[in-house]
């Protein structure tokens, strides 16, 4: 006769023994017990999202200038001879005036890193009030032209009241000017797009200059394709030039001559910051920003 086995420490209990538990606990229970994965790319250690806000300022970080730009006002053009290559340059020249830091904007509040600047000077009449308690929050005179300029970091932030001048931009260095572009008004298609017209005989009468087709009929639908070049009105819209080289700067006129054709007439406001295609000038961020002393508060009495 075979020895008797001792019955096992962990045998399952009869049936009759078990109390009857619900499916639905037991599923509860296992999912609890799983390690739980998301679906979703947070956490402290993954790698950011691609389509994040955070992820397209990262990919934008690299071509944001290093520090602000400037306010000018478009005089001319002119030419400088170089002694050099024997060549007339033509140029443009700039100048700075009254162009000063009136406030930031911050990552933390704004999403971005900017700073605006503002130039001229206006009547308080004709500034409204909330531009007038926005300047005086800030302490900083009236302005007439007010625009912004991309920063890179926080570094690239002046103290509120800097006062921008011509050197801020050297000698050799590339800037990228932003202007508005001057308004030729309702323009034809070979003045707008350069078509370059119809034949000027073989049957052709008072058609000269005109479009002509505007697209096919049942092959396209019976319409007119968006974006379809057509006559209308010209001018007016914000153009940059890119890579233009500053030839001479002269800190007290405040003029600043760049190469080449900036937008925009005479007298319009031009748009100046360093160029995001070549290297950044190495300067220190400081350079050209003139920080002026505040009057005390019974000499200002005084001299009112």
């Amino acid at each position: 006769m075979p020895p008797k086995t001792s019955p096992r420490l962990f045998t399952v209990p009869p049936q009759f023994l078990c109390p009857s538990v619900p499916r639905q606990f037991v599923r509860t229970i296992k999912s609890i017990l799983r390690p739980q994965y998301s679906r979703f790319n947070y956490g402290s250690n993954i790698p950011v999202q691609t389509s994040s806000k955070k992820a397209a300022f990262e990919r934008k970080e690299f071509t944001l200038p290093h520090r602000t730009g400037a306010l000018c006002i478009k005089k001319g053009m002119t030419g400088i001879y170089d002694p050099v290559t024997a060549k007339r340059v033509p140029c443009t020249v700039l100048q700075i005036e009254r162009c000063q830091v009136i406030s930031h904007k911050r990552r933390d509040v704004h999403g971005y890193w900017a700073v605006q600047v503002g130039s001229g000077s206006k009547e308080p009449r004709n500034v409204t009030r909330a531009e007038r308690g926005h300047f005086a929050a800030n302490q900083v005179p009236l302005k007439k032209h007010v625009a912004e300029f991309r920063v890179k970091s926080e570094e690239g932030l002046p103290e509120v009241g800097s006062v921008i001048k011509a050197d801020l931009f050297q000698i050799g260095q590339f800037v990228d000017a932003r202007a508005t572009t001057r308004g030729m008004g309702f323009a034809g298609g070979m003045k707008r797009h350069g078509f370059s017209g119809q034949p000027a005989s073989h049957g052709n009468s008072l058609t000269h200059r005109a479009m002509g087709s505007a697209g096919a009929s049942q092959g396209s639908g019976s319409r007119v394709l968006p974006g379809k070049r057509m006559a209308g009105r010209m001018g007016g819209d914000m153009h940059t030039v890119q890579n233009l080289k500053v030839l001479k700067v002269d800190l007290e006129g405040g003029i600043v001559v760049v190469s080449g054709a900036v937008p925009g007439p005479k007298y319009s406001i031009v748009k100046l910051q360093d160029a995001i295609k070549k290297p950044w000038p190495q300067v220190d961020n400081t350079v050209g920003l003139w920080k002026p002393t505040k009057r005390p508060a019974a000499a200002a009495e005084a001299s009112t």
